[in-house]
């Protein structure tokens, strides 16, 4: 008898985590693993390398088409492509392009990984096993600063944790896909752990989940 390919859905805010966590799931699982959020940095940064405007939907729909050549691009992890990403992934039309790709990876018969925003919601509702992965703002912000001051750029902790409160705002509050917990998730506040000790619970929280 054919099994369920096993789905896991990963959703948080900037900064949760989310990426660690899934993709340590994606390892213990032998899973591909999709990091969606890389979508919209490769629009963003289509934007930035061809001079569009962030404010226009008909623009950042255009850059759309660019994002193949750009997924693996480093500055993908900027904090300007990340602050453009979040306004961008508003529009409607762009969520709307890159839906199907999503749930074409998400439909993969070998089971999957996949990390965002709308994954429990929108991309993969019906994922056997859905997390979403928080933190305090204060963590998220001190996590964020010590990377980005480990890969040598001069950042101010008081503006990251701006922007990241700006993000919160921005990716809950708008009308296409915002980030909620979907309600069949379990929540993994990784506020107080190390990445292996988050790891650890988001398995324990799948095995959970399967056993029921």
């Amino acid at each position: 008898m054919a099994t369920t390919p096993l789905v896991i859905a990963v959703d948080g805010p900037a900064a949760s985590g989310k990426g660690t966590v899934a993709r340590g799931l994606a390892r213990h699982y032998g899973l591909p693993h999709l990091d969606t959020g890389k979508l919209y940095r490769a629009v963003a940064l289509s934007l930035l390398r061809w001079g569009g405007d962030p404010d226009s939907e008909f623009a950042a729909l255009r850059a759309v088409h660019e994002v193949a050549g750009l997924m693996d691009d480093p500055e993908l992890t900027s904090e300007m492509v990340g602050g453009i990403a979040s306004r961008v992934s508003a529009y409607p039309a762009v969520r709307a392009a890159l839906l199907e790709r999503q749930r074409e990876f998400a439909g993969s018969p070998d089971g999957a990984v996949l990390d965002g925003r709308d994954i429990g919601t929108v991309i993969a509702p019906h994922a056997p096993a859905k997390l979403f992965v928080t933190a305090s703002i204060d963590e998220r912000a001190r996590r964020r600063h010590a990377e980005l001051t480990a890969a040598g750029l001069p950042v101010h902790l008081e503006e990251i944790l701006i922007d990241l409160r700006a993000r919160d705002e921005r990716d809950s509050g708008r009308s296409a896909a915002p980030l909620v917990m979907a309600d069949d998730a379990l929540l993994l506040d990784t506020s107080a752990m190390g990445p292996d000790e988050a790891l650890a619970e988001a398995i324990r929280l799948v095995e959970t989940r399967l056993a029921t």
